[in-house]
Formats: C-alpha cells, structure tokens, sequence
C-alpha cells in the first residue's frame, strides 16, 4: 500500500539512522542526484532500489519518483534522509488512512532538532509538508520561494498531528550558508505558482514583500513571539541562522534592483 521514496546526494551521516527508522515491510526508493560518499553503498545494504537523476529541485525530483521509478503502491510517503518518521505514523497510515478516499496528500507536521537538541518554541509550529500522496492523482510544482514544493490546487488536501523530526543542522555552518546564499537568490522576488496550494506561512510572507523590516521581524519572531528563548542557546542560534538568511535574500533583492 506505501513506497517510501528518499531523495538522496551525499548522505551517508543521515541515511542509516533514516533507514533504520522504515519498517521493513515497506519498499523503499532512493532517487539519488550524484552522491560521491557511501550514500548507494548504505542504500544498496538495506535492499532499496535505487535510481539516479540529475538535480533538476524539489518539485521536479519528487514527480520524477512519482512518474519515472516505477511504484506501484496507491501511495508515497516521501521522506528527506535527515527525517525520522515515528513508528506511531506508519501504524495510523495502516490502520485506517491507507484506505481513505477522500484525501490526495497529506500534510504532515514535523519538529526541527539543531546539533541533536529539539526545538520546541523557536521555528513557530505547527510547519506542514506534502508528504504522504496519492501516486495517481498527485502532481508537485515549486513553490513561491522558487526552491520549495508545493502540490497543485486541484489535489484533496488532508492534514494529521502526528510529526516526523527533522535533524536539519548538526553543526555544519559554512555548508549551511553556501547552501542558503543559493536558497536566498532564488526568493529575491516571491513568485506564488498559479494553481498550487500555499500555505498560511506562504501567504504571509508574499503579503510582506521584501522590506528591511522583514530582518529584525524575523529575529523577532522567532526568539520573541514564538518563545525561541525558551529553548535557550539552541533557540539563539536558530533565530540567528534565519535572520543572516532573511538579511541575505534582502542584500541580493537590493543588489538585482540597482542593476535594472
């Protein structure tokens, strides 16, 4: 009734312990875009079929599974390798959600853990991803920020309170800007995707534009308004990592304003 598919480029830190948290009885698909670490190694130990396919985002790399690995399963749960899904999860899918007609995907909530310490105030939660889908009637396109997915409007959208935790950050800063300098060129200017589903977070921020003011209120809203305080300096330095990326899209908007 369920593939498990995982995006994959170089994760032999995260993959094991993402493996290891899949029931066995669930077949699993790697799409991987040009791992040079052990990352098909680990994959190939644990019997998953594997594809490959150059790195064309999000959206086009999930319809890429969806259309091109050949599942047969009614659904796919797409799981990124730094994600653990509950065993709690697949036990609710089994018993009564597999056979639910009335939804297309799924939007399932997850809870951000930084350098293995989870976060319980600072990124404002509930956060919902397209994750579970209907394989016959679903289809991704990317998202307002240009770099994230999103599913298109026509799908029937259902939501649960069970989350995945998302081991996002272990430590690995330089990576995480170079990565994020890339993220914050494409969300210059917001772009919602005409027929796709946004999120209330999604709105807001296309509401908001690309004021200066978006930096301090990113700071605040994370470590004031969301209690990131709470969560000591793990909650400091999630709000400092998104005010440096929201002070980063402002710089390159300014930057591809005065060379119009």
């Amino acid at each position: 009734m369920l593939t498990v598919v995982i995006l994959t480029k170089n994760e032999e830190a995260n993959l094991p312990r993402c493996l290891a948290a899949i029931p066995d009885r669930y077949p699993i698909v790697i799409v991987d875009s040009g791992s040079t670490d052990r990352t098909l190694a680990i994959a190939e130990s644990r019997g998953c079929r594997i594809y490959s396919n150059p790195w064309p985002g999000f959206a086009e790399q999930r319809n890429f599974a969806i259309h091109q690995c050949a599942i047969d399963t009614p659904w796919i749960l797409f799981v990124d390798a730094d994600e653990i899904y509950p065993e709690k999860f697949y036990d609710w899918f089994e018993s009564g959600m597999s056979g639910d007609d009335s939804i297309d995907v799924l939007m399932v909530p997850s809870i951000l853990y930084l350098r293995e310490k989870r976060l319980n105030h600072a990124p404002g939660y509930p956060i919902y991803h397209p994750r579970l889908v209907r394989r016959e009637t679903v289809r991704f396109v990317r998202n307002h920020t240009g770099h994230g997915e999103a599913v298109v409007d026509t799908c029937r959208i259902g939501y649960t309170d069970i989350p995945y935790d998302h081991y996002f950050y272990h430590g690995e800063i330089i990576e995480w800007m170079h990565k994020h300098v890339g993220k914050a060129a494409q969300e210059v200017q917001l772009k919602p995707t005409a027929g796709a589903v946004m999120t209330t977070r999604g709105r807001l921020s296309v509401l908001l534009g690309r004021s200066w003011l978006r930096i301090a209120a990113r700071f605040l809203y994370h470590f004031v308004l969301r209690g990131g305080f709470l969560d000591g300096l793990a909650g400091l330095e999630f709000a400092l990592m998104f005010t440096w990326y929201e002070a980063t899209i402002y710089v390159q908007a300014k930057a591809a304003a005065q060379s119009r």
